[in-house]
């Protein structure tokens, strides 16, 4: 039986979630990010377990076929923002990208996101690629001009203004702060989840 799971947004939440299963004795088959499938169709005392391990440990288990496909928007921005997958060819937008991930017209998915998360998908993707700029900044290996490229911004100033907009102090200043406060991916976004 596949399992949509909210919130599995790294391969240290895969990790876990296989751990944690197969702990309460469930054979997984098959894990990814938001999916997991075991074997057989688990009645409602083992779903019901399944969901208590999921939810101690910061998961969802997901019955609605529409928090399902945002949690799955989601994922595909995280991958490309923070894990760099590269899935998403250089010359194609967001909008496009997601459409024909999902399989449905970017209208649709903009307005359900935005309902199910009272956040658009711009400032979500906003919102994830100012968390890698703090990543980078923190480590301290890359120029500003370096992590505009990386992430695709159209110059220094529009990742400056928007960094400023969002945190409130440049990049710069960011980078000469002793403690680089940042927030965990799975927290990034939907306004339910902050």
């Amino acid at each position: 039986m596949e399992l949509l799971v909210k919130n599995m947004v790294c391969d240290r939440c895969i990790r876990t979630v296989r751990e944690e299963l197969e702990r309460a004795g469930e054979k997984v088959t098959d894990i990814r990010l938001g999916r997991v499938v075991i074997e057989g169709t688990p009645g409602e005392d083992r779903l019901d377990a399944i969901r208590g391990i999921l939810t101690g440990n910061g998961f969802e288990l997901l019955d609605d076929k529409k928090a399902a496909l945002v949690d799955y928007i989601r994922k595909l921005i995280i991958e490309e923002i923070q894990h760099l997958k590269g899935s998403k060819p250089e010359h194609m937008n967001f909008s496009e990208y997601l459409a024909q991930k999902t399989g449905y017209e970017y209208s649709y998915i903009s307005h359900l996101f935005s309902a199910e998360t009272n956040q658009t998908i711009e400032q979500y993707i906003i919102a994830q690629r100012i968390e890698k700029v703090k990543e980078w900044l923190s480590y301290n290996e890359l120029t500003v001009s370096e992590i505009a490229w990386k992430l695709g911004y159209s110059s220094v100033a529009h990742l400056s203004n928007q960094f400023k907009k969002i945190t409130g102090i440049t990049p710069a200043a960011f980078k000469n702060l002793k403690d680089h406060e940042r927030i965990s991916l799975d927290k990034i976004g939907p306004k339910e989840n902050n």
